[in-house]
């Protein structure tokens, strides 16, 4: 269990990330292709072209550098490998590892060192040799270029719809009602929040807030920094369509849509471009409560849209499959699990 404890200054510090950390989904995705358990079922079609993709361009000598400082195997990774800086984009946070301080990346790679054997160049690493940073921040725009940039708008639209739900709690309830809304991934018992972890420790934030990173890649259990004293963030998995892949562009035919569903139910799936209760959805299109909880539910059956309950309240949102298909561009049929 992971415990971090907020002071009044921390709940005032509370940020929601405006999109997927490139650095995290770069490292996450990784695992996915690398853990030594079979992958997930949700990644597969796009493990397939990923390992593909790395394979066409000999990319084979980056993915080990990165596996090797960032192992799905172990618990651990250097903190530098995730830097603050990644708020603002890849080149912001490769910039900001490569200025990592030698202290901090000593201590972070002996401690690194004692939890798996390291390669040779991880010795020159450690002694901040420019060449070898230069290296891994060339490893990362290679593996994030092929593994990740391809699918980066379905990784966002998965990521926002996360996104967009926890705004409007932070809206209607506060900080408050934002944190207790992680449930049961987290439990809010102010002032701590309880962290399904698989270690246990405290961190006390002491007045620098956190960052929340909700992350396509992230799966099971949220993952915090190791160091307690570097400004924290806490990134944390979100709900997956059944059957996730990347979306092929076709035409967009409202007609068409209302066709496949119906008219009503298709203005309720564009009525869901933005968050909504039941209430407020069956005012928007001028329909009866009833009504419009038989149209979610039967989108909701069909992965169309999701539902969360939020205090008293349940709010619905587009799943990335009910966004693809509002905006014309589907997912190919997935193939079977590898």
């Amino acid at each position: 269990m992971l415990r971090i404890h907020f002071t009044d200054g921390d709940l005032a510090r509370v940020q929601l990330a405006r999109e997927p950390d490139p650095v995290w989904e770069t490292l996450l995705g990784l695992h996915q292709l690398t853990a030594p358990r079979r992958g997930l079922p949700v990644f597969a079609p796009w493990r397939r072209k990923a390992r593909a993709r790395l394979a066409e361009d000999h990319l084979a000598a980056p993915v080990r550098m990165l596996s090797a400082l960032a192992p799905a195997s172990a618990g651990y990774w250097p903190d530098f490998l995730t830097p603050g800086a990644s708020a603002d984009g890849l080149e912001a946070a490769l910039e900001a590892l490569q200025a990592t301080p030698q202290l901090q990346l000593r201590q972070e790679m002996n401690r690194l060192a004692d939890t798996h054997p390291l390669p040779r160049w991880a010795g020159g690493l450690a002694r901040g040799e420019r060449n070898r940073m230069e290296e891994v921040a060339t490893a990362f725009r290679l593996v994030h270029r092929t593994i990740i940039t391809p699918v980066w708008t379905g990784t966002a639209r998965t990521t926002e719809a996360d996104r967009a739900l926890r705004t409007r709690v932070l809206h209607d309830r506060g900080v408050h009602g934002l944190l207790d809304s992680f449930r049961p991934l987290m439990d809010w018992r102010p002032p701590v929040l309880h962290v399904r972890y698989p270690e246990d420790r405290d961190v006390h934030l002491g007045g620098r807030g956190v960052r929340l990173i909700s992350s396509h890649f992230c799966w099971n259990t949220p993952i915090a920094l190791a160091d307690p004293t570097l400004p924290q963030v806490l990134a944390y998995p979100v709900a997956h369509p059944p059957a996730w892949a990347p979306a092929v562009t076709r035409d967009r035919r409202p007609e068409a849509l209302a066709t496949l569903l119906g008219r009503t139910r298709a203005r309720v799936l564009a009525a869901l471009d933005t968050t909504a209760t039941t209430g407020e959805l069956a005012q928007r299109l001028n329909i009866s409560a009833s009504s419009a909880s038989e149209h979610i539910a039967a989108l909701r059956e069909v992965n169309l849209t999701h539902s969360q309950r939020a205090g008293a309240q349940v709010i619905h949102t587009l799943t990335p499959l009910g966004t693809a298909l509002l905006q014309g561009e589907l997912p190919p049929h997935p193939r079977p699990s590898d």
